[in-house]
């Protein structure tokens, strides 16, 4: 299977599948003497792991992390890092009931079409838990991004039609609350929307909002490996994701250019800077010294219980009714994916932009 890879100089492939016995990433192109252990990468882990709420799978697994290469005396060797986590809380029988039917909403029809078989089991590679790999290669990603000044937080910005209220905004409430909503009024109203369609048997979608402070202005490539055009390639290339936009992003379509210009100035030091930020930190897939901003959209969980009309691989209509454990909503356990993924993307790129200078490949090899 082709595909499982991501990035060009910070490379990773995860592997696994969700009742397999174990699901894991391997990372290529970390710098050596990156300080790194164990509890580095799970804290991110315990972030997305099942079982954190009402609102999240009930699956109990524990997520625990091992590092089996790339690690030698607490900092990275420069050879490729090798995580792994072992699967405990599988319930294969739980999906015996579609093992010769089409889940609506997910990939199995669509898997089965490009390969002549599926995993019936969770949805094999397909599953939300193939993006802990994600989350562990990302956590390297951002430790090495922060030791730059570099800070990449995501939240939720809203669970159906509940949105945060700007004026409401506070980001450490993210820390307060189960769906991780930076608006504790906000929280508790998303709170009782889920509570009433889980009621339903019903699930819900809803966005996150990332942004990305700290990264100067000139990352990003002006053509094919645009800034934003990663970022989406890294967001698009996660589960239940069908949608993604930066900066003022839709609504800049229904704007003028005299409004949605950022106008340019002088900092106190000098620097230039922008008056406004509509273009989410980005211009011309270079970032511009702005706080990149963007938001993904999350569709609503396809697995619900409630009957639903579908076709067995024979050919024959029936009706669906799927059993197991799942989450009503994506969004609060994919912020720590979505971060990960930023950090995959903007670490890539930094690395890509070492050899964009003949005067600063001079000036490293003292020449």
């Amino acid at each position: 299977m082709a595909g499982s890879t991501f990035g060009n100089r910070f490379r990773i492939m995860t592997w696994g599948e969700s009742h397999g016995k174990g699901i894991g990433v391997v990372v290529d192109g970390c710098p050596a003497g990156l300080p790194l252990c164990e509890a580095d990468i799970q804290k991110l882990l315990d972030r997305r792991k099942p079982g954190q709420s009402r609102f999240t799978t009930q699956r109990q697994e524990g997520d625990r992390v091992e590092i089996l290469s790339g690690v030698f005396e607490g900092k990275t060797t420069g050879t490729p890092i090798a995580l792994e986590v072992r699967n405990t809380d599988q319930r294969s029988h739980d999906y015996g009931n579609i093992k010769e039917v089409y889940r609506p909403g997910h990939a199995d029809f669509t898997f089965d079409a490009k390969y002549g078989f599926r995993d019936y089991r969770g949805g094999g590679r397909s599953s939300g838990r193939e993006t802990i790999g994600r989350v562990a290669a990302g956590a390297i990603a951002l430790k090495l991004l922060e030791s730059m000044g570099i800070q990449i937080r995501a939240y939720t910005r809203s669970i159906g039609n509940v949105a945060v209220e700007p004026s409401r905004f506070e980001l450490d409430e993210m820390w307060r609350n189960r769906l991780y909503m930076p608006d504790a009024e906000a929280a508790k109203a998303a709170e009782a929307l889920l509570e009433a369609a889980m009621e339903r048997k019903d699930s819900v979608g809803g966005v996150c909002e990332c942004v990305i402070s700290g990264l100067w202005a000139g990352v990003g490539e002006p053509v094919f490996d645009k800034l934003d055009a990663v970022l989406a390639k890294a967001m698009f290339s996660i589960g239940a994701v069908k949608g993604f936009e930066v900066g003022d992003g839709f609504d800049a379509a229904a704007a003028c250019g005299s409004g949605n210009n950022d106008a340019f100035g002088l900092d106190e030091d000098g620097q230039v800077v922008k008056k406004t930020n509509h273009a989410g930190g980005i211009l011309g897939g270079i970032s511009d010294g702005s706080a990149v901003v963007f938001r993904t959209a999350f569709k609503p969980t396809p697995s619900i219980a409630s009957p639903q009309s579908s076709v067995t691989r024979d050919g024959k209509e029936t009706t669906l009714e799927i059993q197991g454990r799942h989450d009503p909503i994506i969004v609060p356990r994919a912020v720590v994916v979505v971060e990960a993924m930023a950090a995959l993307s903007v670490l890539d790129l930094l690395l890509e932009n070492m050899a964009a200078r003949a005067d600063k490949i001079l000036e490293f090899y003292g020449k």
